[in-house]
């Protein structure tokens, strides 16, 4: 049984973008047109060159912003503000997700590379808040992004939890390697398996994942 992969863990760590929500919504499509809005506008250069920074600073750094940050030395608030200034209509409550966590044993805390107040924001259009005990943003990193290992380190002293009895949900597999590495369960949350050494479990459905964790 899955279940017994989970009995040591009292803190369940959930990643925000395409994990609490499906990615139908395809809200990150909204996000990275502003993305690109906004870096055209920042460094003065075409659509084309902005898409291709975007990306290139996404693979290179784990983020378009930390790219931004470590190659232009921009200001991560404004960016942050503006890029995430986008449509929730998309999202739908989930009251069978928000049952699942809710009776998971212990802290729920969300870890995004995005910033806290989108993602309560996201949390409430989904029917989750009260839920989670804790939001961590990409600002309680320092705005170093996952999969950074030492983001994650920042954020999990600030919440004081032991990753060896913690288990981490993510849609993008790489940001798993570093929990891993540091003893926590991984779980990948995605509509298609990969077979990476880094991954415990794969799903394709988060909530009856969960609900198979708690009977």
């Amino acid at each position: 049984m899955v279940a017994q992969h989970f009995a040591h863990v009292d803190t369940w760590v959930f990643d925000l973008d395409n994990t609490l929500y499906p990615p139908e919504a395809r809200l990150f499509d909204q996000i990275e047109v502003r993305m690109t809005a906004w870096v055209m506008e920042a460094l003065g250069v075409s659509q084309a060159e902005a898409d291709r920074l975007r990306v290139l600073y996404w693979q290179n750094y784990g983020t378009t912003l930390a790219g931004l940050m470590a190659e232009h030395d921009v200001d991560p608030a404004p960016y942050l503000t503006d890029v995430h200034d986008i449509s929730l209509a998309p999202l739908t409550p989930a009251p069978d997700l928000h049952a699942a966590i809710k009776a998971l044993p212990g802290r729920k805390i969300v870890y995004t590379n995005g910033s806290a107040p989108y993602a309560a924001k996201v949390i409430d259009a989904r029917h989750l808040t009260g839920v989670f005990d804790a939001i961590y943003g990409v600002e309680h990193a320092g705005f170093r992004p996952k999969p950074d290992r030492a983001a994650f380190e920042a954020v999990f002293a600030i919440d004081g939890l032991a990753p060896a009895t913690a288990a981490m949900f993510e849609d993008d597999a790489r940001n798993l390697a570093a929990p891993h590495a540091m003893g926590m369960r991984t779980v990948h949350v995605a509509p298609k398996a990969e077979p990476i050494d880094h991954i415990h479990h794969h799903t394709d459905d988060l909530t009856a994942f969960l609900a198979r964790l708690v009977g």
